[in-house]
């Protein structure tokens, strides 16, 4: 069963009992789930990670919202390396997201 993404005219999905804050269970569920998928096996990603989306995934479009999704894919040591910028992702989109998170 695929998800469907939200369309490009839909508000940027935001955590839930944020001000403003979308309150569909889907947006919750999708929410929870980035959220769980942002426990990674390396603390420092679970930080900076878990961070990230507190704090800035809210204010990110929906384009960017599925690129972080996408990011979440990447294996840790792959992550590690784009996070500490001795790597390079290869789509525009993705380094784009990673020059947000590490700044």
């Amino acid at each position: 069963m695929t998800e469907k993404s939200p369309s490009p005219s839909s508000p940027p999905l935001l955590p839930p009992g944020e001000k403003g804050a979308s309150r569909s269970a889907n947006d919750a569920r999708r929410y929870d789930r980035l959220r769980w998928r942002s426990r990674r096996g390396l603390l420092e990603l679970d930080v900076v990670l878990k961070e990230f989306l507190d704090q800035r995934y809210a204010s990110l479009t929906s384009d960017e919202q599925d690129a972080f999704e996408k990011l979440l894919t990447t294996s840790d040591q792959t992550l590690l390396a784009y996070l500490q910028g001795s790597q390079k992702p290869p789509e525009k989109e993705l380094m784009q997201l990673v020059a947000k998170i590490r700044n």
